[in-house]
């Protein structure tokens, strides 16, 4: 007997692979499909410490929230979204819902990604996809090359050379991100104080 296959869109491949692979992490980037195994324990520890530090500052009281893994849409190809790791939104996120679980980039103050198997991802296309979405701050956590990566403010679709911070220093949070924070670079990297 003869099965008839039908032809799926990225968007409908993308939901069944998310249902096919419990905790994994299924995004489109500039066409693409990409998958990524769930995080490692210092992976979410370092998440975990990151949002221990925005509520120490005061990001609520700030007017703004964080949240991990919440769906961004993103303007470089009609089915395009991504999953960033961590994320500071203004606390009406929700009301910006584009499709799916993925909301507007104009809600996402900062994004943050702690790089795992798909590290080249975190620095290659979602660079690029982020920059084209006006995202004014992203994060990169490298622990391939064992540094933390800041870029901030695009320019047309573009951003200008990130900022690099290594071992022993702090990071200093953008002013833009709504709340004054000094981030630890091994705290980032390890989840370890």
């Amino acid at each position: 007997m003869a099965v008839l296959q039908q032809e799926l869109t990225l968007g409908e491949a993308a939901d069944q692979l998310a249902r096919a692979l419990p905790g994994h992490r299924v995004e489109i980037l500039q066409g693409r499909l990409t998958v990524t195994p769930p995080p490692d324990g210092s992976h979410a520890l370092a998440l975990t410490k990151l949002g221990r530090a925005f509520d120490r500052a005061g990001l609520v009281e700030a007017g703004y929230e964080w949240v991990q893994g919440v769906g961004l849409w993103l303007p470089t190809s009609p089915e395009d979204f991504a999953i960033p790791d961590f994320s500071v939104v203004d606390p009406d996120f929700r009301d910006a819902h584009v499709t799916k679980n993925s909301y507007a980039p104009n809600v996402f103050r900062m994004v943050v990604e702690v790089t795992s198997s798909n590290w080249s991802d975190d620095l290659g296309p979602k660079v690029e996809c982020y920059a084209q979405a006006g995202l004014p701050v992203y994060l990169i956590a490298d622990r391939k090359h064992d540094e933390v990566v800041l870029y901030e403010d695009p320019a047309d679709g573009k951003y200008p050379d990130p900022a690099r911070f290594k071992r022993g220093q702090t990071l200093p949070i953008p002013e833009s991100v709504g709340v004054t924070l000094d981030l630890s670079v091994d705290t980032l990297l390890d989840g370890d104080d």
